[in-house]
């Protein structure tokens, strides 16, 4: 009777217990239960110890309402202009409505996965390669717009969707590789066009300025030559004035002396050149020599006063000093041919 009632009294310890361990529930922090009667949703159990009818209520889904991260599998893509690329990518998303997640969709990860899938494609689709390549962030943008509105009824808020790979083929990797050096080849070529371009046109510029710049300085070169005419001129116009003066003054002496001077002048000039071996004399060279003579002797005067008579035409003066005579004058003549000595 004893060992029955020990018995007894330990299956009724067991049954509290199990009680308790089935009415008392300890949900982690991050996660949300449901809990359901018969089967059917009743309500949630948040984190932290909570209490549920043994036997009647039993837990339903575990949620984690963290933010998850979902991988999208690699999957081949064609785009608009026929050509395949390799794409893959990965989805952040939180639960929102824990109700609706556990109840409106089966396999949530699943069903997000294929709709992500599914929408690259269509996305892509409709952009050509390299549009494809180049704009990631308007994938991005697209997917998650599309996924954000189609999970909605899930209770599902999408916050971020992100392509990690766009891979062509090699073959088309190698073509593009090919399509890029050409490019490049171009815009050199193009650019060292431009450049020759810049350049002739400089030439061009500075060649132009230097042909006005010299012209420029012809024409001041020609001014300046003008007003040295001029003023050649003009000096020799008042050296004429002088010399009509000084006539006026002493006669023709002085314009005898002139004339002499002048000769003398481009005789000295002639006998000087470093190529003169011969020296020619006119004629005419014994009367302008008796000019010289008379009229250095009319600058200077005699030495008793005024000046020497004028020289009889056709009679060479004889130097001062000099014991030779002059044919058709006597041997005593003085230099103008009479009997006059000499100064």
């Amino acid at each position: 009777m004893m060992s029955t009632v020990i018995i007894v009294w330990v299956i009724v310890l067991i049954l509290v217990v199990v009680t308790l361990f089935a009415g008392i529930k300890t949900v982690p922090q991050g996660q949300i239960w449901t809990v359901e009667r018969f089967g059917a949703y009743t309500r949630m159990l948040d984190p932290g110890l909570q209490f549920v009818l043994p036997y009647i209520d039993r837990i339903g889904r575990k949620l984690n309402v963290q933010e998850q991260v979902v991988e999208i599998p690699e999957q081949s893509v064609i785009t608009r202009d026929n050509a395949t690329v390799a794409v893959d990518g990965i989805i952040y998303f939180r639960v929102m409505e824990p109700e609706k997640a556990a109840y409106q969709v089966e396999h949530l990860t699943v069903a997000l996965t294929t709709l992500a899938m599914t929408n690259i494609r269509s996305v892509i689709g409709e952009m050509e390669l390299d549009q494809t390549l180049s704009s990631r962030e308007r994938i991005n943008s697209s997917l998650l717009n599309i996924l954000d509105g189609a999970t909605l009824p899930w209770g599902v808020k999408v916050s971020r969707v992100e392509i990690r790979k766009i891979e062509p083929p090699e073959n088309l990797i190698l073509a593009m590789n090919l399509q890029m050096t050409a490019e490049r080849e171009r815009r050199a070529t193009v650019a060292r066009a431009e450049g020759e371009r810049e350049a002739a046109i400089k030439r061009a510029e500075g060649e132009k300025q230097a042909l006005i710049l010299s012209a420029e300085g012809r024409q001041q070169a020609a001014v300046r030559d003008a007003e040295a005419r001029v003023a050649l001129a003009r000096a020799e116009a008042e050296a004429t004035q002088m010399v009509s003066e000084a006539a006026t003054r002493y006669g023709n002496d002085g314009l005898r002396y002139f004339i002499a001077n002048s000769y003398v002048k481009a005789f000295e000039a002639i006998a000087s050149a470093p190529n003169t071996r011969l020296v020619v004399v006119p004629m005419e060279s014994a009367a302008i020599a008796g000019g010289i003579t008379q009229a250095m002797e009319l600058l200077r005067g005699p030495e008793g006063g005024g000046p020497l008579p004028p020289n009889p035409r056709g009679a060479v003066p004889r130097p001062q000093g000099s014991g030779g005579t002059h044919p058709g004058a006597s041997p005593a003549a003085g230099p103008w041919g009479s009997s006059t000595p000499s100064a």
